[in-house]
């Protein structure tokens, strides 16, 4: 059996973010809904451990490291906005599931990179994730692709919604003791569909955290 996504701690299930997974079909509550969820919410300040060993450049916070192991590959197949903050949020974000995965390689959630890049209830969704794949003695390995991603600003310009597809059909669990990877047939539970609300850091170091992330399972939207 394939495993992908993880079951939600039943603590989460009542916050604000709709954490759905592949184990479990849901809606996403707020694709009729204008206002973005989260628009009236500020960043909040990293741990010390995110922050860089240098001065950072201009526009982007240096020294976080998303890299990944060379089995895991996340693709990012999209065009970047014209509109500078929907371009960095959209940047952030892609960084943002790229810390999640890193936590996972690295078997801890509290590495510098998911503090870096999630806040809030972002945070509580990706310590999750990872959390989960740590207890369960598995890893991730293969490709995941990202694309169809659209960027929305909130009134404020403190706050971007990115929405895109996932496409998981070929990136598989894999058990960490024996290394072996988990594999089914390809079907509508591999597409998710992703809004993660992104809110600038106020530091002005050009950093965008992911402060709720809203998630539709079994996507026919993303096939």
């Amino acid at each position: 059996m394939k495993r992908r996504s993880l079951p939600v701690a039943a603590a989460l299930a009542a916050t604000a973010a709709l954490l759905l997974t592949a184990c479990g079909g849901g809606d996403d509550k707020s694709s009729d809904n204008d206002k973005i969820a989260g628009a009236d919410q500020g960043a909040e300040k990293p741990e010390k451990s995110a922050e860089p060993s240098e001065a950072p450049a201009e526009d982007k916070p240096d020294g976080v490291d998303v890299s990944l192991p060379a089995d895991m590959d996340l693709v990012f197949d999209w065009d970047k906005p014209k509109d500078k903050n929907e371009a960095a949020a959209m940047d952030d974000a892609a960084n943002f599931i790229r810390a999640i995965y890193r936590g996972v390689d690295k078997r801890t959630s509290k590495d510098a990179a998911v503090i870096a890049y999630s806040t809030g209830e972002g945070l509580r969704y990706a310590k999750t994730q990872i959390d989960s794949r740590v207890d369960g003695g598995w890893t991730a390995t293969g490709t995941r692709r990202h694309y169809q991603a659209t960027t929305r600003s909130a009134p404020n310009g403190n706050s971007v919604e990115v929405a895109f597809c996932t496409d998981s059909s070929k990136f598989y669990g894999k058990e960490i003791k024996t290394e072996k990877i988990l594999k089914s047939k390809p079907s509508i539970a591999d597409f998710d569909y992703f809004k993660i609300v992104m809110v600038k850091f106020s530091t002005g170091k050009g950093l965008w955290q992911a402060s709720q992330v809203f998630v539709e399972t079994k996507a026919e939207k993303c096939r």
